[in-house]
């Protein structure tokens, strides 16, 4: 039986012969969008406004193992013009890769659920819409900014996320500077610790947030897409090539991280500066408590934020998803039944009138647990000569990718333990 490939050109983009020439910053700017999404926001708000400055450590350790993990699935794509779903598919049985595709697209639920809740809790906050009616209008505004990839040319879709993700960070870099930081307290803040079982879920959360899984498998794809690359390379020029793109893509991984962990970090900050004790361990209170202590032009900056932020990240997780679900089945899925397996789930949870930013918190712990199911297929992907040829990992860097997945895994271990306990 002949192999299906992956392709979904509704939802892949088609780049311009001259964006090729220039500096290829961009790919890591797209997948940064999932690190400032509506949970990172729920996260950390609540992270800030229970705990002051406690867990400034947790989102700047986070944001250091997201860059390396986010470097290794780009270097997978470079090196094989595959996937991770893909490899993931083609190297173990299919029990195994089953089970793998069904925990990725669980993780897909709880992301859209995040990201289609956040854009509903923003146009609440906006307009007053109710929230079933503001998922819907997030789901569809998403969907609206996926189309640029379908019936346009490169730097749209790509502007068009990088807009929101710069206005995301303008509403809440601005609101926290605005909120008056201690610069001492976020020092102090870098010794990690903890306090209680309340701040090791938010931690979970916020690692969950931050080093996401669907971001982990959408990185492979787009360096893939954005170079044209289809299998290994076959020639020494070919194979020079990819090296100088993999050293451009450090750049671009640095910049892009370093700019979403800045975002996260301004949220802790803006809750601990101005947050705790007013009620604010939820987005909304959050705005309410914005707008009593920095007037209402901040509160309104921080709600078009996180609007931009669940507009973005919705638009890039369908993105992903397309991938997950590409790559394990290998076949191609049309665009909105892959948008309703995830969707549905999503919109009955927020129609069941649960708490918003418990909701998002929890979303966030269960993206946690899925990411060793992530982690641990890239580590050994990347650490296989006979995958990778001269992309293969040093050492160095294998060693280090090995600790922060064993991290990860004993964090979701001892949160299972204690939840069952």
């Amino acid at each position: 039986m002949t192999e299906l490939t992956w392709t979904v050109p509704s939802l892949r983009p088609r780049w311009r012969p001259g964006a090729r020439r220039l500096l290829p910053l961009g790919p890591a700017f797209v997948a940064a969008v999932a690190y400032v999404d509506p949970g990172n926001v729920a996260t950390n708000v609540t992270a800030g406004a229970r705990h002051g400055y406690l867990l400034c450590w947790v989102v700047v350790g986070a944001s250091v193992t997201a860059m390396l993990v986010q470097y290794l699935s780009a270097k997978l794509g470079l090196a094989t013009g595959r996937t991770l779903p893909d490899h993931c598919r083609e190297r173990w049985s299919r029990r195994t890769s089953t089970a793998l595709w069904v925990q990725a697209e669980g993780v897909s639920i709880a992301t859209e659920l995040a990201e289609v809740l956040g854009g509903a809790i923003a146009l609440r906050l906006l307009f007053g819409l109710a929230l079933p009616w503001g998922a819907l209008a997030t789901a569809a505004g998403s969907m609206a900014v996926l189309l640029l990839q379908r019936r346009t040319r490169q730097g749209r879709f790509e502007a068009t996320v990088t807009v929101l993700l710069a206005t995301c960070a303008v509403g809440f870099v601005v609101t926290a500077w605005r909120a008056g930081p201690d610069p001492a307290a976020i020092a102090g803040s870098m010794v990690p610790r903890l306090h209680g079982g309340d701040s090791l879920l938010l931690a979970a959360g916020i690692l969950g947030a931050t080093v996401m899984p669907h971001a982990v498998y959408l990185h492979s794809a787009l360096v893939c897409d954005r170079f044209d690359l289809d299998g290994r390379p076959t020639t020494a020029a070919e194979t020079a090539r990819r090296h100088r793109l993999l050293r451009c893509t450090r750049t671009d991984i640095g910049l892009a991280l370093s700019f979403a962990a800045v975002v996260n970090l301004s949220l802790v900050v803006l809750a601990a500066a101005a947050l705790p004790g007013a009620g604010a361990d939820t987005i909304e209170g959050a705005q309410r408590a914005v707008g009593a202590v920095l007037g209402p032009a901040s509160a309104t900056l921080f709600a078009l934020a996180l609007l931009a932020s669940g507009l973005a990240s919705s638009s890039v997780g369908a993105y992903a998803g397309a991938v997950v679900i590409e790559g394990f089945a290998g076949r191609r899925v049309p665009t909105v039944l892959r948008r309703t397996l995830t969707l549905a789930p999503a919109l009955a949870v927020i129609a069941s009138g649960v708490d918003p930013t418990q909701a998002l918190v929890i979303s966030q712990v269960v993206l946690s647990l899925g990411l060793p199911f992530a982690l641990w297929p890239l580590l050994t992907m990347t650490r296989d000569r006979a995958v990778m040829g001269s992309f293969v990992n040093r050492r160095a860097t294998t060693a280090l990718a090995a600790v922060a997945a064993g991290a990860i895994t004993a964090l979701g271990v001892l949160l299972l333990t204690l939840g069952l306990g």
